[in-house]
């Protein structure tokens, strides 16, 4: 069996999974195919680290914590965000590192049945947009909705956040970033559990500030393939996240954690945008994520 016939196979098992349409999967699979990856630019390996994670009693020793030991950007949470915009660029000036994705913060739920969750919602989500804009975010993330949050059924949810992210995007577009939203496995939410779901709402949408992100740790429970996954995101993956593959610690904490696949997945489509640890930490912050750094970098050299 050639290399696009088994990429076709896994990518229609994990449509089926997520009860994809057929024009989702062909859409896919096209991407999928030796063209597609020798079309692609060259992905390279940014890493990221969420604020809370990295260590350090103030922004500026996370920052140069994170400087040494070869980080490229920092996610910071969204709550309050637009009134730290002034700290961060103050903090990042004169600095190579960046800000990488804003990760949720918003208030309300945005697949709610009742509107004034969803205009909290809404609301909310464009505040955090406008500053993660004003300090140059490759987008911020949303969870439509957690376990228990909306008694819409699959049907309903999608299409009412069909109809919703429209406004979004134009307004993340209009700030100079974008929407990413984010699968979740079924523990923690039952509607949006695979990357190939998210990329069919991106489709579907089809808005420039409306993307995708993918994590790792999530990615572990609801996916066949890392690779499909990847693969069938295509252009909307615009952010990853990644902890150790059982209990969601360091990258490197659970025996036989491993990142190649979806690696493989990132470098096939060209992926050009960041890995950020979003994860707790079994040891020392200090000697755990440089030796998780030394892991993905191995592990990307070998995908």
């Amino acid at each position: 069996m050639n290399t696009s016939r088994r990429q076709f196979l896994a990518l229609s098992s994990l449509g089926a999974a997520a009860g994809l349409p057929g024009s989702v999967l062909r859409a896919a699979s096209a991407e999928a195919t030796p063209a597609a990856g020798a079309n692609a630019a060259k992905a390279v390996l940014r890493l990221s680290c969420q604020e809370s994670v990295a260590p350090g009693k103030s922004l500026t020793e996370k920052l140069d914590f994170l400087e040494a030991n070869g980080f490229e950007a920092i996610e910071p949470g969204g709550r309050d965000l637009i009134k730290r915009v002034e700290e961060f660029q103050k903090a990042l000036q004169g600095r190579k590192i960046k800000i990488s994705a804003v990760c949720a913060g918003f208030q309300g739920v945005l697949i709610s049945e009742q509107e004034e969750e969803r205009k909290k919602a809404i609301d909310t989500m464009k505040d955090i947009l406008t500053a993660a804009g004003a300090l140059g975010s490759v987008g911020m993330i949303i969870v439509p909705a957690f376990n228990n949050q909306t008694k819409l059924g699959h049907q309903e949810a999608r299409e009412l956040l069909v109809r919703l992210l429209p406004d979004l995007g134009a307004h993340a577009q209009q700030a100079g970033t974008r929407i990413l939203l984010e699968p979740l496995n079924r523990g923690e939410c039952h509607f949006l559990r695979q990357v190939a779901d998210g990329a069919a709402i991106c489709r579907d949408v089809n808005h420039p500030g409306i993307a995708l992100m993918g994590d790792f740790w999530h990615m572990t429970w609801e996916e066949t393939s890392d690779y499909a996954a990847f693969v069938a995101a295509g252009k909307y993956l615009q952010h990853v996240h990644c902890a150790s593959r059982k209990d969601r610690k360091m990258p490197g904490e659970d025996a036989g954690d491993n990142y190649v696949d979806g690696m493989k997945g990132l470098k096939y489509i060209g992926y050009q945008n960041f890995i950020s640890l979003e994860c707790g930490c079994k040891g020392d912050r200090m000697k755990a994520i440089p030796a998780a750094v030394r892991l993905l970098r191995e592990q990307w050299e070998l995908a």
